[in-house]
């Protein structure tokens, strides 16, 4: 169906990363074809985009096996619901975007309903679970993927997939300006930034924060920690941080967070798309994740693969410290932020196997945004 004859366009982004990848998505179809309308489940960066949401994507922002189980009634409602709007306004093209607990269970719903389906974020089964690719036939007509290696592990299986390229190369996340920061948040120039960065989803921070806050409590009293918000959490984190022994400046837009990477000695981050946003930011760090003690114990009789950070699995090598859950202790923490502060050496290595990562990760022309444009507009002729 489309409206008032222009061809509909349907996006569901479950998670902030997803809502950054719709809207850049959105930009990039609409720099090629004016006529397209946009619908769909989105955050912030879509709704920048003209495209509402049919409900707030941060009542999706779940992780972790146990920590969906209380809301998992909740999750059920909002799934038949966005099934059931799909199936109302039969869009030219379904877009899913990364999100895989919910974006694969909308198309697995919609496997024979005749539409034109892409699903942008090739799920990690690579990782852990590799026999979840058996029912991946037919849920989708595109694969999107942003990792190089990808296409080549789905081919094993008897999957199309298409390499993209990573969307962080275009986030602009290597233009900020730490002058601008330092002036604006009355920086001296000689103090020392260390930036923060706990995740966005609730179960992320909720079990993070506490770790963090002990672990600048180890720290040099004069380091300055700033703390980007993600939406769904933003509030949260405030709250959380009143009680850190520095008042840390908490900044909300991507421009002032990028400021913050360009103003940073360092970075204390959870695991995912922040590590790559640090690396083109050329921004040393250290990694961190917990999740419940349960879940943690499944995934890792599940977890194929070596390295929890995107940038030590493309280079096969730990390039960047992981202190993941029994490890992620305040001492440790603290012991290895200390070493990048005080080791230019330490820093140097990892700007070094920062580029490597980066350019493994660019698509063959273009931006990532522009191929995976090309790729949706594809299907729709």
């Amino acid at each position: 169906m489309s409206r008032q004859g222009r061809p509909l366009i349907y996006l569901v982004a479950g998670e902030q990363s997803g809502d950054v990848l719709g809207a850049r998505l959105v930009r990039a179809i609409r720099a090629r074809r004016d006529d397209v309308v946009f619908a769909g489940i989105g955050g912030q960066a879509m709704a920048a985009e003209g495209v509402q949401s049919l409900f707030p994507i941060g009542d999706l922002a779940v992780m972790g096996f146990l920590e969906v189980l209380p809301r998992i009634r909740r999750l059920k409602a909002l799934l038949r619901q966005a099934i059931d709007d799909i199936a109302e306004r039969r869009p030219d093209v379904l877009v899913t975007i990364d999100s895989p607990g919910f974006t694969l269970r909308v198309l697995g719903a919609l496997r024979d309903s005749g539409l034109k389906r892409v699903h942008y974020v090739a799920p990690q089964v690579w990782a852990w679970r590799e026999n979840r690719v058996k029912r991946y036939p037919g849920l989708w007509d595109e694969l999107l993927c942003l990792l190089p290696f990808e296409p080549a592990f789905f081919a094993r299986h008897g999957l199309r997939a298409r390499f993209v390229g990573h969307p962080v190369l275009e986030s602009g996340a290597d233009r900020g300006d730490a002058a601008r920061f330092r002036a604006r948040h009355g920086i001296p120039a000689g103090a020392r930034v260390l930036t923060v960065m706990p995740g966005s989803r609730h179960s992320e921070v909720s079990r993070l924060l506490p770790v963090l806050e002990q672990a600048l409590r180890r720290l040099p009293g004069d380091l300055v920690p700033v703390v980007p918000l993600a939406g769904p959490v933003a509030d949260t984190v405030r709250r959380h941080t009143l009680a850190w022994p520095v008042k840390p400046v908490l900044v909300a837009s991507a421009e002032e967070k990028f400021d913050a990477f360009a103003a940073s000695a360092g970075a204390l981050t959870k695991s995912g798309t922040s590590t790559l946003e640090l690396a083109v930011a050329r921004v040393p760090m250290v990694v961190t994740y917990r999740v419940n003690p349960l879940s943690y114990v499944i995934a890792k009789r599940l977890v194929k693969v070596r390295y929890a950070s995107i940038l030590n699995l493309l280079l096969d090598r730990m390039v960047v410290p992981e202190l993941i859950q029994h490890d992620a202790t305040p001492e440790r923490l603290a012991e290895e932020v200390r070493r990048l502060l005080d080791d230019p050496a330490a820093v140097a290595a990892q700007q070094a196997g920062f580029e490597r990562a980066l350019t493994m990760l660019r698509p063959l022309a273009g931006m990532p945004s522009d191929s995976a444009a090309e790729a949706v507009l594809g299907l729709l002729g």
